[in-house]
């Protein structure tokens, strides 16, 4: 049998393993260390934004920038239906109701016009609207254009969820550098990791500032342990932050090879009646798109479905999976206020993510290129 081929496996090398060990010899590693405050400074300037808060994940990196642009109990939260459950639960811990909203067809990402018109319903009703959270969905930046200035007048924060998106840019700005707060992840399958990992961005200190005194447990400024409001267990070890600075050494040539991926399967699956890529008919230069994952849609000629194809690639010891089910239609969130078009449903019936890993080889993606035809000639 071959070789399991991962959907997203991290792209460790011997880079990586050096900053590890050299933390590890320098005797920092207890939480916070010389490479937390470095990793900060380096990820800052990669994105551009003023200041950098590395955290224990990109969900809390999500909470406490919603703390700051008010969502608390009696507020809502608007935000994209299809994205990852942590967008969502994010806005639940502080005790915001979460709102959704759907996509476009053309990249998944959220629809803008539909988001205006969610917040100026909501805020019609006399609903307070503590902030917008926009998600760059699958590595590619939402249409920013579209509706930031149109929530500035409207006095609505933005919290940019670009958990998926380090790497990408929209119309020359990197993703990370938008909104009051921007958060990115570093789990063990985005474009970059540090094991498990966020940071929270921002041009505003006063963001960071607040970020970091409610990530170490609101400790004050005592000289024993004094507490006057909660806080959390957010920040990230020294050791997590050393391996990151050794993957951000790399990112420039992870996301190159991620995008040769997704060309590869271009080049394999062109003539396939039924198939397209995501995003590919959008308006915007697919150079912004950090390619984190390629994500195929089948339609009615493909002569299979979703289930079938994520089954029978799975089958060959290949990992695929559905694009985000809704959040709309997820148990815990199906009694939300949900404004929808049917987009999102239409994607998740019929989008399918590929294995798109930096350390794929050549020879991986024609495997999986060859399991993809098979499947579908004999649909």
């Amino acid at each position: 049998m071959s070789d399991w081929i991962y959907l997203s496996k991290a792209d460790v090398t011997e880079v990586e393993e050096e900053y590890v060990l050299s933390a590890m010899r320098s005797g920092w590693v207890a939480p916070l260390g010389p490479d937390v405050d470095a990793f900060e400074r380096e990820v800052a300037d990669r994105v551009g934004v003023n200041h950098a808060l590395a955290l224990s994940s990109g969900t809390a990196a999500l909470h406490l920038a919603l703390l700051h642009a008010g969502a608390r109990p009696g507020t809502v939260v608007v935000l994209p239906t299809m994205t990852f459950a942590a967008s969502a639960n994010a806005v639940v811990y502080t005790g915001a109701e979460p709102v959704f909203v759907d996509s476009q067809l053309s990249d998944g990402n959220v629809d803008p016009d539909l988001l205006l018109d969610a917040v100026d319903t909501l805020r019609a009703e006399g609903t307070e609207v503590a902030a917008v959270m926009a998600v760059d969905l699958f590595g590619r930046c939402v249409d920013y254009d579209r509706f930031v200035r149109e929530l500035v007048e409207r006095d609505v924060p933005l919290v940019e969820d670009a958990a998926e998106a380090l790497g990408a840019a929209y119309r020359g700005r990197p993703a990370g550098s938008f909104g009051v707060a921007a958060a990115l992840s570093f789990n063990g399958n985005k474009i970059m990791t540090t094991s498990g990992g966020g940071m929270l961005l921002s041009d505003d200190a006063a963001v960071i500032d607040r970020a970091r005194y409610l990530a170490t447990q609101a400790r004050q400024p005592a000289p024993w342990y004094e507490h006057t409001e909660v806080g959390y267990n957010y920040r990230m070890s020294n050791l997590l932050a050393a391996l990151g600075r050794g993957q951000l050494s790399r990112l420039d040539e992870m996301i190159a090879r991620r995008k040769q991926i997704r060309l590869l399967y271009r080049d394999g699956l062109s003539d396939v009646p039924g198939l397209s890529f995501l995003g590919d008919d959008h308006e915007r230069d697919d150079s912004e798109d950090n390619s984190w994952l390629t994500v195929l849609t089948l339609n009615e000629q493909a002569g299979t479905d979703v289930d079938a194809l994520v089954d029978a690639l799975g089958s060959g010891n290949i990992e695929a999976r559905h694009v985000w089910k809704p959040m709309h239609l997820q148990p815990m969130y199906a009694g939300h206020r949900a404004f929808t078009t049917g987009a999102s449903e239409r994607l998740f019936h019929t989008g399918v993510t590929l294995p798109s890993g930096a350390g794929l080889t050549d020879d991986d993606i024609h495997r999986v290129t060859a399991s993809l035809r098979d499947t579908l000639e004999r649909a």
